[in-house]
């Protein structure tokens, strides 16, 4: 095929961008913008043409700080953008926040001496100008696949706030879609392996319809795992060890912190109703072993003769949660105590929730592949819970399996930032509370 064609009717329902969404759709035109913006503009404003003032170290250093900044917070975003149900202006400012932040550390640190007017007006408008170009500009548009209509394809339709376009012909020309989808393990006609293999060679982006769904769900499916899917879910050993050390000293200065903060918590559980503070329970951790769990106790006091799985599954409106255990449970504070399980090495402060022995074991009994969710440590929020929030009946814990299983194959720093944000809606929202 010489030259591919796109049917009239695809041609009508393509998307189009405008020029100027064309360009700052792109890393490199919305770097340069935000230099000129947040970096050139004010200092020209600060001192005009002069190139004495420009050679000044302090203000070199704040110019070369303040683009190696918009830089970073532009990859940081990039990274979290290839997330799934991630918009990219929601974390412009998280994104921005951070790197300005990493930068600033290197200042104090290398102690060189920047501009106190210069660097802080840059991240303001390095903030707005991003805020430019993701709302007013070139906003995030529903993805477009055309998908070729053969294999299991048809429940991709059902996937949100995508738009699908079933091809009828092998023939594309003037492409504006963001991929061509097919199910590479059905049988397809010779002049569609020609044409998948032409979309493929112009540099065309060709999904495998798993591959696209797991995208953009945020799941993987686990009903039918391959040897190859088994591979790619064993999570990397250096960025495992490099995390367990962040953890250990984050929980570490965060618990001496947050000291006076939790007695008041413990008062205040006191007072509310009889019983311990803290509520301890075994659950299944790293490598599928044993450990206590540590909760701010939210319900009444249960003797240890009357727990039994139908006990450790919470009930919406559960009858016995506590006045105080409403709130703490709502903010997610009751969790918390969780950071001597992190400073014990018994858990992450991102990865799977640990679930209670009694429920752990009838999960493996009624779910394929359950114990693999054990070969990363358990955490105190997680890609499931700030997707689906809490669970316990078995059909839903199968989809909560799914996003498990996606963030074990993901396992990343950039997918830890990503709970780390939503976490912080949860907690404010209550999202998924029982």
């Amino acid at each position: 095929m010489d030259k591919l064609h796109l049917d009239s009717r695809n041609r009508r329902n393509a998307p189009t961008l405008s020029f100027l969404s064309q360009k700052l759709g792109r890393l490199r035109y919305q770097f340069v913008g935000a230099v000129v913006i947040a970096v050139l503009l004010p200092s020209l404003v600060r001192w005009g043409f002069d190139p004495s003032n420009w050679l000044i170290v302090e203000q070199r250093n704040t110019m070369i700080g303040a683009t190696s900044a918009i830089l970073i917070g532009m990859l940081m975003l990039r990274e979290v953008e290839a997330l799934p149900e991630v918009r990219g202006v929601h974390f412009v400012i998280p994104a921005q926040l951070a790197a300005f932040a990493i930068v600033l550390s290197f200042f104090f640190f290398a102690r060189l001496n920047y501009n106190r007017f210069l660097f802080p007006t840059s991240f303001g408008l390095s903030v707005l100008w991003f805020y430019y170009v993701y709302i007013i500009v070139a906003p995030k548009r529903e993805p477009y696949f055309l998908v070729v209509p053969f294999g299991d394809v048809t429940s991709l339709l059902a996937i949100p706030r995508v738009k699908w376009q079933m091809m009828e012909k092998p023939q594309i020309s003037g492409l504006q879609c963001d991929g061509i989808v097919v199910d590479l393990r059905s049988d397809l006609d010779k002049e569609w392996e020609v044409f998948i293999t032409d979309c493929a060679i112009r540099g065309w982006r060709v999904f495998h319809v798993k591959q696209i769904r797991e995208t953009l769900t945020g799941q993987v499916a686990i009903e039918h795992l391959s040897e190859n899917t088994l591979g790619s879910l064993n999570p990397r050993s250096t960025y495992s060890q490099l995390k367990h050390i962040i953890d250990w000293i984050s929980a570490l200065i965060f618990g001496i912190v947050l000291l006076p903060f939790f007695l008041a918590i413990a008062l205040a559980i006191k007072l509310d109703s009889k019983g311990p503070v803290l509520y301890r329970q075994m659950r299944v951790g790293y490598g599928g072993k044993l450990f206590s769990c540590l909760k701010f106790r939210t319900m009444t006091h249960q003797p240890l003769s009357e727990r039994s799985r139908q006990h450790a599954i919470t009930q919406e409106n559960d009858s016995r949660v506590t006045r105080i255990g409403k709130v703490l449970r709502r903010t997610r504070i009751d969790e918390m105590p969780q950071i001597l399980n992190i400073l014990r090495g018994d858990m992450s402060w991102i990865g799977p929730r640990p679930e209670a022995v009694a429920l752990s074991q009838w999960y493996e009994v009624e779910l394929p592949f359950y114990r693999y969710r054990h070969i990363v440590r358990p955490g105190i929020s997680g890609w499931a819970q700030v997707n689906q929030g809490h669970v316990a009946e078995v059909d839903l814990v199968l989809a909560k399996l799914h996003y498990d299983f996606y963030y074990i194959k993901n396992y990343s720093l950039w997918l830890d930032l990503l709970i780390v944000f939503r976490t912080v809606y949860t907690m404010a929202t209550g999202f998924g509370a029982r």
